[in-house]
């Protein structure tokens, strides 16, 4: 059945609604769990059309247009003069081009990994940040059956400095996943899993990302899942947190 709500879920994802129809939809989002999740899919198409027009991507045909604009043959003799600069230039271009690539996947990078943090962020400020609410892994991974097209093993933690509060189904890139949000200390970690893709595989936790955002990440790729891990906590305690996961899995 189609919630009554639905229709204003665009409105909101683009800030076009009253303050009063405002706190009425968050109020309906932090009880609805389908209209939340399709608020967060809506969102996250939003964002992937605006990365997507800010993309370029120069083709083969660029290197065809260089070398006929440094044809001499077809070029008048004052042009002539010109064509040590012009080929220099062109020689700089296409130099240019490789580097200008990085920075474009590099820039890409960034952001998807900081719609990441903002999941984080935004669950860290929900009243209601888990779906399922347990210490126990017995209970928090058999509540994901059925909702993911993939399982995964959860770390006994019981023994360890970590506790495990719950987890929550969650949208990264149109691509459902569970998002797990463990505690130790006064810090909150949320790990995400997703099935493994070749875009994902691009995608890195450097260092650039944690300065700007005050995170700590890491992220790897088992089993035919891609698992990213953030949080405010220490470098050695996301660390510690991803060895439970990686050895759950062996």
């Amino acid at each position: 059945m189609t919630c009554g709500w639905v229709p204003k879920l665009d409105l909101y994802v683009d800030g076009e609604l009253s303050g009063g129809e405002l706190t009425e939809v968050e109020a309906h989002l932090r009880a609805c769990p389908t209209c939340a999740a399709d608020a967060l899919r809506r969102l996250q198409l939003k964002r992937m059309t605006e990365a997507a027009g800010r993309r370029f991507s120069p083709r083969g045909e660029f290197r065809l247009k260089i070398a006929q604009s440094v044809d001499a043959a077809k070029r008048p003799r004052w042009a002539r003069t010109w064509a040590p600069a012009l080929a220099a230039a062109a020689v700089l271009v296409l130099m240019l081009v490789p580097a200008a690539a990085f920075w474009l996947q590099h820039m890409r990078s960034d952001q998807a990994l900081g719609e990441l943090a903002d999941l984080h962020v935004s669950t860290l400020a929900s009243a209601n940040p888990v779906d399922v609410v347990s210490s126990d892994r017995h209970t928090v991974k058999p509540w994901f059956q059925g909702k993911l097209p993939f399982s995964f093993n959860l770390p006994e933690v019981q023994t360890s400095r970590f506790k495990l509060i719950g987890g929550r189904l969650t949208y990264f890139q149109q691509s459902p996943g569970a998002q797990l949000l463990f505690e130790v200390g006064k810090h909150q970690i949320s790990v995400f899993i997703f099935q493994n893709r070749a875009e994902l595989i691009r995608l890195n936790s450097g260092s650039s990302l944690s300065s700007k955002l005050s995170f700590n990440t890491e992220t790897w790729a088992d089993g035919g899942l891609w698992y990213f891990v953030l949080g405010d906590a220490s470098p050695s305690d996301v660390h510690d947190l991803s060895e439970l996961l990686r050895r759950a899995d062996r």
